[in-house]
């Protein structure tokens, strides 16, 4: 009977854990080394943090104007109450940015495509796309918001909304697919011109090289910064409250008219602390493991 060749001989030598295997002594003052200057390293930054901290606030509570900022700003009464309104407008915050961020990653990929095409026939659309993106990259958000809100209402076109969440969104809309189009161009000219020729060499037209060789190596190369824009995203849809649209930051600022108390403001910020850093901290970590693998000779 033939031996079978997915099983090992009986003679083969096999890595076991009685080896008899003795780390040097070297090794072990080594090792040891090591774990004493990372426990010494772990001791020096949580005593510095702690006098850091200590610091900052003997610094904070001893200033003169302390109790009445405590009182205007953190008071936990009107914390309580602005918590739940404060919720109730951010799940706004949250639609719009789903909503607004699946349509900004189309409209900026579509405007990096028609700055990348190449011929003369297509010069018209190329600088269509190129003033687009240098004028709402130019122009500050706060005042695309204002233009969109309250100069598209007063066009009286038929058929179009009047909507201040929807007009909100497509302001953010506007500016940030500018934004994202020069992500997306630069992931693509990352990518070297050679991949392009193999692929056209293969018999793939420009159009199938772009989709299936240059798009997905692009995107891929682009994911940190995309997140980042995503990031931003989640923090400027609180300026849609300029439209009268009932979010997070409107809800304070309906508490803080009542009550002429600026805790709810805080609450709101504290909220969207919370709600962005998991993304934040999501960014780090994609960012991260790609260096790690284009450092290791992986694919990005």
């Amino acid at each position: 009977m033939l031996d079978n060749p997915e099983v090992p001989h009986q003679d083969e030598t096999l890595p076991s854990a009685d080896d008899g295997y003795q780390p040097s002594a070297r090794r072990l003052e080594r090792e040891r080394l090591h774990r004493a200057r990372t426990r010494r390293a772990i001791a020096v930054a949580a005593a510095s943090t702690l006098v850091t901290v200590g610091v900052l606030y003997l610094a904070v509570t001893h200033a003169p104007g302390w109790p009445r900022t405590r009182e205007t700003f953190l008071n936990a009464h009107y914390a309580r109450i602005a918590l739940p309104q404060v919720l109730k407008g951010l799940w706004l915050n949250v639609r719009l940015l789903v909503c607004c961020g699946a349509l900004i990653l189309v409209f900026g990929m579509l405007l990096a495509l028609a700055r990348t095409l190449r011929g003369p026939v297509f010069f018209p659309l190329r600088a269509l796309a190129t003033a687009y993106v240098d004028f709402f990259r130019g122009l500050p958000l706060i005042i695309c918001l204002l233009g969109v809100v309250f100069g598209v209402p007063a066009l009286r076109l038929q058929g179009v909304t009047n909507n201040p969440v929807v007009l909100g969104g497509a302001a953010l809309v506007l500016t940030y697919s500018a934004y994202v189009a020069e992500v997306f161009r630069a992931g693509i000219e990352t990518v070297h011109p050679s991949q392009r020729a193999a692929a056209r060499s293969l018999g793939l037209t420009g159009a199938q090289a772009m989709r299936y060789v240059v798009l997905p190596q692009a995107v891929r190369r682009v994911v940190p910064p995309l997140l980042n824009d995503l990031v931003s995203l989640q923090k400027d849809t609180g300026l849609v409250s300029i439209a009268g649209a009932v979010d997070a930051v409107y809800a304070a600022q309906i508490i803080t008219g009542e009550s002429f108390n600026y805790t709810p403001y805080v609450v709101a910020g504290l909220v969207f602390v919370a709600l962005t850093i998991p993304m934040t901290r999501f960014t780090d970590w994609v960012t991260a493991r790609m260096n790690r693998r284009q450092s290791q000779g992986g694919a990005v």
